[in-house]
Protein backbone atom coordinates (compact mmCIF):
# COMPACT_ATOMS: atom_id res chain seq x y z
CA UNK A 1 0.00 0.00 0.00
CA UNK A 2 1.54 3.64 -1.05
CA UNK A 3 1.94 5.88 2.26
CA UNK A 4 -0.65 7.99 2.93
CA UNK A 5 2.12 10.78 2.48
CA UNK A 6 2.28 10.24 -0.74
CA UNK A 7 -0.96 10.06 -1.63
CA UNK A 8 -2.17 13.14 0.13
CA UNK A 9 0.69 14.61 -2.44
CA UNK A 10 -0.79 12.70 -5.56
CA UNK A 11 -3.86 13.64 -4.46
CA UNK A 12 -3.10 17.64 -4.00
CA UNK A 13 -1.10 18.05 -7.49
CA UNK A 14 -4.36 16.40 -9.02
CA UNK A 15 -6.34 19.60 -8.00
CA UNK A 16 -3.39 21.84 -10.09
CA UNK A 17 -2.30 19.31 -12.79
CA UNK A 18 -5.38 17.68 -13.74
CA UNK A 19 -8.68 20.07 -15.68
CA UNK A 20 -11.95 20.02 -14.69
CA UNK A 21 -13.62 17.15 -15.86
CA UNK A 22 -17.46 15.73 -14.57
CA UNK A 23 -18.08 12.91 -12.80
CA UNK A 24 -19.77 9.96 -14.41
CA UNK A 25 -22.89 8.63 -12.95
CA UNK A 26 -21.52 8.18 -9.36
CA UNK A 27 -24.45 6.87 -8.34
CA UNK A 28 -27.70 6.31 -9.80
CA UNK A 29 -30.98 8.73 -9.68
CA UNK A 30 -32.84 7.07 -6.75
CA UNK A 31 -29.49 6.94 -4.86
CA UNK A 32 -29.01 10.72 -5.21
CA UNK A 33 -32.91 11.24 -4.12
CA UNK A 34 -32.69 8.73 -1.38
CA UNK A 35 -28.93 9.82 -0.03
CA UNK A 36 -30.16 13.33 0.06
CA UNK A 37 -33.54 12.27 2.09
CA UNK A 38 -31.47 9.97 4.61
CA UNK A 39 -28.92 12.87 4.77
CA UNK A 40 -32.05 15.63 5.60
CA UNK A 41 -32.64 13.36 8.67
CA UNK A 42 -28.94 13.62 9.79
CA UNK A 43 -27.72 11.01 10.46
CA UNK A 44 -29.16 7.96 8.19
CA UNK A 45 -27.30 7.16 5.09
CA UNK A 46 -25.92 6.83 7.32
CA UNK A 47 -27.93 7.07 10.26
CA UNK A 48 -27.15 6.69 13.73
CA UNK A 49 -23.47 8.42 13.29
CA UNK A 50 -23.19 9.03 16.90
CA UNK A 51 -23.56 6.13 18.27
CA UNK A 52 -20.51 4.35 20.06
CA UNK A 53 -18.61 1.61 18.81
CA UNK A 54 -19.95 -1.90 18.41
CA UNK A 55 -16.92 -4.40 20.15
CA UNK A 56 -17.31 -7.92 18.53
CA UNK A 57 -16.77 -8.24 14.75
CA UNK A 58 -19.73 -9.22 11.94
CA UNK A 59 -19.65 -13.61 11.98
CA UNK A 60 -19.10 -14.51 8.57
CA UNK A 61 -22.29 -16.67 7.23
CA UNK A 62 -24.39 -14.58 9.48
CA UNK A 63 -27.07 -12.71 8.11
CA UNK A 64 -28.89 -9.41 8.69
CA UNK A 65 -32.55 -8.77 9.95
CA UNK A 66 -33.78 -5.86 7.91
CA UNK A 67 -37.06 -4.12 8.75
CA UNK A 68 -38.49 -3.08 5.19
CA UNK A 69 -40.12 0.45 5.93
CA UNK A 70 -42.95 0.28 3.61
CA UNK A 71 -44.19 -3.69 4.51
CA UNK A 72 -43.14 -3.73 8.12
CA UNK A 73 -41.80 -6.92 7.10
CA UNK A 74 -38.72 -8.58 8.42
CA UNK A 75 -36.49 -9.41 5.71
CA UNK A 76 -33.56 -11.59 6.83
CA UNK A 77 -30.80 -11.61 4.56
CA UNK A 78 -27.33 -13.71 4.31
CA UNK A 79 -24.04 -11.35 5.02
CA UNK A 80 -23.00 -11.29 1.41
CA UNK A 81 -26.26 -10.99 -0.55
CA UNK A 82 -26.40 -7.85 1.42
CA UNK A 83 -23.28 -6.62 0.20
CA UNK A 84 -24.99 -6.25 -3.35
CA UNK A 85 -28.10 -4.90 -2.23
CA UNK A 86 -26.50 -2.09 0.12
CA UNK A 87 -23.54 -1.44 -2.04
CA UNK A 88 -26.38 -0.89 -4.90
CA UNK A 89 -28.47 1.84 -3.13
CA UNK A 90 -25.31 4.11 -2.69
CA UNK A 91 -23.48 3.89 -6.02
CA UNK A 92 -23.98 2.79 -9.34
CA UNK A 93 -22.84 -0.93 -10.93
CA UNK A 94 -20.89 1.21 -13.46
CA UNK A 95 -18.63 3.34 -11.34
CA UNK A 96 -14.84 2.04 -10.64
CA UNK A 97 -14.53 -1.47 -8.87
CA UNK A 98 -12.09 -0.12 -6.23
CA UNK A 99 -14.33 2.59 -4.88
CA UNK A 100 -17.13 -0.55 -5.30
CA UNK A 101 -15.20 -2.15 -3.14
CA UNK A 102 -14.54 0.49 -0.82
CA UNK A 103 -18.20 1.22 -0.44
CA UNK A 104 -18.98 -2.24 0.24
CA UNK A 105 -16.51 -2.55 2.98
CA UNK A 106 -17.50 0.75 4.47
CA UNK A 107 -21.47 -0.16 4.59
CA UNK A 108 -20.58 -3.79 5.79
CA UNK A 109 -18.76 -2.20 8.56
CA UNK A 110 -21.49 0.50 9.22
CA UNK A 111 -24.52 -2.36 9.47
CA UNK A 112 -22.63 -4.97 11.16
CA UNK A 113 -22.11 -2.10 13.48
CA UNK A 114 -25.95 -1.27 14.27
CA UNK A 115 -25.93 -5.62 14.16
CA UNK A 116 -24.20 -5.81 17.25
CA UNK A 117 -25.79 -2.47 19.21
CA UNK A 118 -29.37 -3.88 18.34
CA UNK A 119 -28.07 -7.56 20.26
CA UNK A 120 -26.91 -5.40 23.53
CA UNK A 121 -29.48 -3.38 23.38
CA UNK A 122 -32.82 -3.79 21.06
CA UNK A 123 -34.60 -1.33 19.70
CA UNK A 124 -38.56 -1.80 20.74
CA UNK A 125 -39.59 -0.28 17.23
CA UNK A 126 -37.15 -2.54 15.25
CA UNK A 127 -39.40 -6.01 16.76
CA UNK A 128 -35.75 -7.68 16.76
CA UNK A 129 -34.18 -6.17 13.36
CA UNK A 130 -30.97 -4.91 13.18
CA UNK A 131 -32.20 -2.21 11.32
CA UNK A 132 -34.55 -0.72 8.46
CA UNK A 133 -34.09 -0.12 5.11
CA UNK A 134 -36.62 1.93 2.97
CA UNK A 135 -36.21 -0.67 -0.08
CA UNK A 136 -39.00 0.84 -2.38
CA UNK A 137 -37.19 4.08 -2.22
CA UNK A 138 -33.49 2.05 -2.34
CA UNK A 139 -32.54 3.18 1.10
CA UNK A 140 -29.75 0.99 2.71
CA UNK A 141 -30.93 -2.55 1.20
CA UNK A 142 -33.09 -3.24 -1.92
CA UNK A 143 -33.31 -7.30 -3.51
CA UNK A 144 -31.99 -8.73 -6.30
CA UNK A 145 -35.53 -8.99 -7.37
CA UNK A 146 -36.14 -4.82 -7.56
CA UNK A 147 -32.64 -4.54 -9.02
CA UNK A 148 -33.96 -7.09 -11.67
CA UNK A 149 -37.01 -4.47 -11.99
CA UNK A 150 -35.10 -1.69 -12.29
CA UNK A 151 -31.90 -2.80 -14.33
CA UNK A 152 -34.09 -4.88 -16.64
CA UNK A 153 -32.12 -6.36 -19.60
CA UNK A 154 -28.84 -4.69 -17.77
CA UNK A 155 -29.16 -6.91 -14.76
CA UNK A 156 -27.07 -9.51 -15.80
CA UNK A 157 -24.38 -7.64 -17.20
CA UNK A 158 -24.57 -5.78 -13.91
CA UNK A 159 -25.12 -8.49 -11.30
CA UNK A 160 -22.09 -10.13 -12.68
CA UNK A 161 -19.67 -7.04 -12.46
CA UNK A 162 -20.79 -6.92 -8.68
CA UNK A 163 -20.14 -10.53 -8.10
CA UNK A 164 -16.34 -10.16 -8.05
CA UNK A 165 -16.32 -6.92 -6.07
CA UNK A 166 -18.72 -9.08 -3.41
CA UNK A 167 -16.00 -12.08 -3.25
CA UNK A 168 -12.81 -9.94 -2.82
CA UNK A 169 -13.94 -8.16 0.35
CA UNK A 170 -17.21 -10.18 1.63
CA UNK A 171 -16.30 -10.27 5.77
CA UNK A 172 -13.78 -7.40 6.10
CA UNK A 173 -14.34 -4.62 8.04
CA UNK A 174 -12.47 -1.19 9.35
CA UNK A 175 -11.95 -1.62 12.87
CA UNK A 176 -10.30 0.66 15.87
CA UNK A 177 -8.75 -0.52 18.80
CA UNK A 178 -10.90 -3.60 17.90
CA UNK A 179 -13.92 -2.87 17.38
CA UNK A 180 -16.42 -2.05 14.42
CA UNK A 181 -16.06 1.82 13.40
CA UNK A 182 -19.19 3.82 12.86
CA UNK A 183 -17.89 3.95 9.04
CA UNK A 184 -20.10 6.95 7.88
CA UNK A 185 -20.49 8.09 4.13
CA UNK A 186 -22.27 10.12 1.76
CA UNK A 187 -22.36 11.45 -1.66
CA UNK A 188 -20.21 14.31 -2.62
CA UNK A 189 -17.80 16.75 0.28
CA UNK A 190 -17.29 20.38 -0.11
CA UNK A 191 -13.32 19.37 -1.39
CA UNK A 192 -12.48 18.33 2.46
CA UNK A 193 -14.33 16.02 4.94
CA UNK A 194 -15.94 17.13 7.64
CA UNK A 195 -14.99 16.62 11.70
CA UNK A 196 -17.57 14.03 13.68
CA UNK A 197 -17.46 16.05 16.24
CA UNK A 198 -18.21 19.50 14.55
CA UNK A 199 -21.20 17.76 12.53
CA UNK A 200 -22.71 15.26 15.43
CA UNK A 201 -21.08 16.61 18.47
CA UNK A 202 -19.28 13.54 19.03
CA UNK A 203 -15.36 13.28 18.35
CA UNK A 204 -14.06 10.19 16.69
CA UNK A 205 -10.19 9.45 15.74
CA UNK A 206 -11.28 8.40 12.15
CA UNK A 207 -13.54 10.52 11.27
CA UNK A 208 -11.70 14.05 11.16
CA UNK A 209 -10.93 16.62 7.86
CA UNK A 210 -8.88 14.71 5.29
CA UNK A 211 -8.89 15.91 1.25
CA UNK A 212 -11.35 15.36 -0.74
CA UNK A 213 -10.01 17.19 -4.13
CA UNK A 214 -12.02 15.09 -6.57
CA UNK A 215 -15.33 15.69 -5.43
CA UNK A 216 -14.80 19.55 -7.03
CA UNK A 217 -15.06 17.55 -10.51
CA UNK A 218 -18.30 16.07 -9.82
CA UNK A 219 -22.01 17.59 -11.86
CA UNK A 220 -23.34 17.88 -8.40
CA UNK A 221 -20.82 19.24 -6.49
CA UNK A 222 -22.20 22.81 -6.05
CA UNK A 223 -26.12 23.47 -6.47
CA UNK A 224 -28.05 26.70 -5.99
CA UNK A 225 -32.11 27.31 -3.71
CA UNK A 226 -33.40 30.44 -4.82
CA UNK A 227 -35.99 31.42 -2.59
CA UNK A 228 -38.75 34.25 -2.65
CA UNK A 229 -38.99 36.44 0.54
CA UNK A 230 -42.84 34.51 1.40
CA UNK A 231 -40.74 31.30 0.51
CA UNK A 232 -37.81 31.93 2.56
CA UNK A 233 -40.53 33.06 5.65
CA UNK A 234 -42.74 30.50 5.47
CA UNK A 235 -39.58 28.01 5.32
CA UNK A 236 -37.84 29.48 8.26
CA UNK A 237 -41.63 29.62 10.37
CA UNK A 238 -41.99 25.89 9.60
CA UNK A 239 -38.58 24.75 11.19
CA UNK A 240 -38.45 28.01 13.82
CA UNK A 241 -41.79 29.16 14.77
CA UNK A 242 -40.58 31.49 17.32
CA UNK A 243 -38.60 33.86 14.43
CA UNK A 244 -39.91 36.89 13.91
CA UNK A 245 -39.61 38.67 10.61
CA UNK A 246 -39.89 42.37 11.01
CA UNK A 247 -38.20 45.47 8.90
CA UNK A 248 -35.96 45.10 5.29
CA UNK A 249 -35.95 41.37 3.93
CA UNK A 250 -32.12 41.89 3.65
CA UNK A 251 -31.23 42.02 7.00
CA UNK A 252 -32.81 38.39 7.89
CA UNK A 253 -29.93 37.15 7.35
CA UNK A 254 -27.22 37.48 10.22
CA UNK A 255 -23.65 36.16 10.95
CA UNK A 256 -22.62 32.66 10.21
CA UNK A 257 -20.07 30.51 11.80
CA UNK A 258 -18.40 27.76 9.96
CA UNK A 259 -16.18 24.42 10.69
CA UNK A 260 -12.64 24.43 9.52
CA UNK A 261 -13.95 22.40 6.48
CA UNK A 262 -16.93 24.89 5.81
CA UNK A 263 -19.70 23.76 6.86
CA UNK A 264 -22.74 26.19 8.77
CA UNK A 265 -22.22 25.68 12.37
CA UNK A 266 -24.62 27.91 13.31
CA UNK A 267 -26.40 31.10 11.43
CA UNK A 268 -28.96 33.99 12.39
CA UNK A 269 -31.82 34.31 10.64
CA UNK A 270 -34.24 36.77 11.91
CA UNK A 271 -32.25 37.86 14.69
CA UNK A 272 -32.40 34.01 15.91
CA UNK A 273 -28.99 31.61 16.17
CA UNK A 274 -30.14 28.64 14.58
CA UNK A 275 -27.91 25.53 13.30
CA UNK A 276 -26.60 25.10 10.07
CA UNK A 277 -27.98 21.60 9.86
CA UNK A 278 -31.73 22.41 10.48
CA UNK A 279 -31.39 25.49 8.14
CA UNK A 280 -30.45 22.62 5.39
CA UNK A 281 -33.46 20.60 6.34
CA UNK A 282 -35.66 24.10 6.12
CA UNK A 283 -34.93 25.45 2.84
CA UNK A 284 -34.00 22.05 1.09
CA UNK A 285 -30.06 22.34 0.65
CA UNK A 286 -28.07 19.36 -0.32
CA UNK A 287 -25.34 20.04 2.22
CA UNK A 288 -24.89 22.58 5.65
CA UNK A 289 -21.76 24.27 3.56
CA UNK A 290 -23.58 27.17 1.84
CA UNK A 291 -23.65 30.64 1.88
CA UNK A 292 -26.88 33.08 1.13
CA UNK A 293 -27.00 36.28 -0.37
CA UNK A 294 -30.27 38.40 -1.32
CA UNK A 295 -31.31 39.91 -4.44
CA UNK A 296 -33.94 41.50 -5.62
CA UNK A 297 -36.36 40.23 -3.08
CA UNK A 298 -34.91 36.75 -3.41
CA UNK A 299 -32.37 34.56 -1.38
CA UNK A 300 -30.23 32.38 -2.84
CA UNK A 301 -28.30 29.61 -1.57
CA UNK A 302 -24.66 28.17 -2.90
CA UNK A 303 -24.20 25.26 -1.73
CA UNK A 304 -20.89 23.11 -1.85
CA UNK A 305 -21.28 18.97 -1.49
CA UNK A 306 -23.99 16.51 -0.90
CA UNK A 307 -24.24 15.01 2.25
CA UNK A 308 -23.55 15.88 5.82
CA UNK A 309 -19.56 15.49 4.90
CA UNK A 310 -18.37 13.00 7.25
CA UNK A 311 -16.75 9.76 6.60
CA UNK A 312 -16.08 8.56 3.05
CA UNK A 313 -17.22 10.73 0.31
CA UNK A 314 -18.92 7.83 -2.57
CA UNK A 315 -17.65 10.37 -5.36
CA UNK A 316 -14.24 10.73 -3.75
CA UNK A 317 -13.69 7.81 -4.02
CA UNK A 318 -14.82 6.95 -7.47
CA UNK A 319 -12.34 9.75 -8.05
CA UNK A 320 -9.53 8.60 -5.99
CA UNK A 321 -10.11 4.52 -8.03
CA UNK A 322 -9.77 6.44 -11.25
CA UNK A 323 -6.67 7.56 -10.63
CA UNK A 324 -5.21 4.16 -9.35
CA UNK A 325 -5.93 3.84 -5.95
CA UNK A 326 -7.09 0.73 -4.76
CA UNK A 327 -9.83 0.23 -2.18
CA UNK A 328 -7.68 -0.35 0.44
CA UNK A 329 -5.85 3.05 0.08
CA UNK A 330 -9.40 4.73 -0.59
CA UNK A 331 -10.47 3.38 2.98
CA UNK A 332 -7.72 4.25 5.18
CA UNK A 333 -7.46 7.80 3.15
CA UNK A 334 -11.01 8.74 4.82
CA UNK A 335 -10.85 6.34 7.67
CA UNK A 336 -7.54 7.79 9.15
CA UNK A 337 -6.05 5.13 11.82
CA UNK A 338 -8.08 2.55 10.77
CA UNK A 339 -7.54 -1.44 10.56
CA UNK A 340 -9.05 -3.42 7.97
CA UNK A 341 -9.59 -6.54 8.90
CA UNK A 342 -11.34 -9.77 7.42
CA UNK A 343 -13.54 -12.24 9.31
CA UNK A 344 -13.36 -15.45 6.82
Amino acid sequence: MKGNAALCLILLVCIFCIPFITMGAAMPDKTKSSQSSSQQKSTSSAKSSQTSSASSAPITGASFKIMDETSKKILTVSDRDFLYGAIVTEMSPTDQPEALKAQAVAAYTYYSHLRTQQKEKPTAALNGADFSADTQNWGAYVTKDQMKARWGSNFDSYYNKLTPIVDAVYGQTLQSNGELITATYYAISAGKTEAAADIWGSAYSYLVPVASPGDVYASGYQTTVTLTTDQFKAAALKQWPTIKFTGDASKWIGASKCTNSGSVETIVIGGQSVKGGDARTAFGLRSANFTVSFAANKFTFTVKGWGHGVGMSQVGAAYMASQGATYKEILAWYYPGTTLVNAK
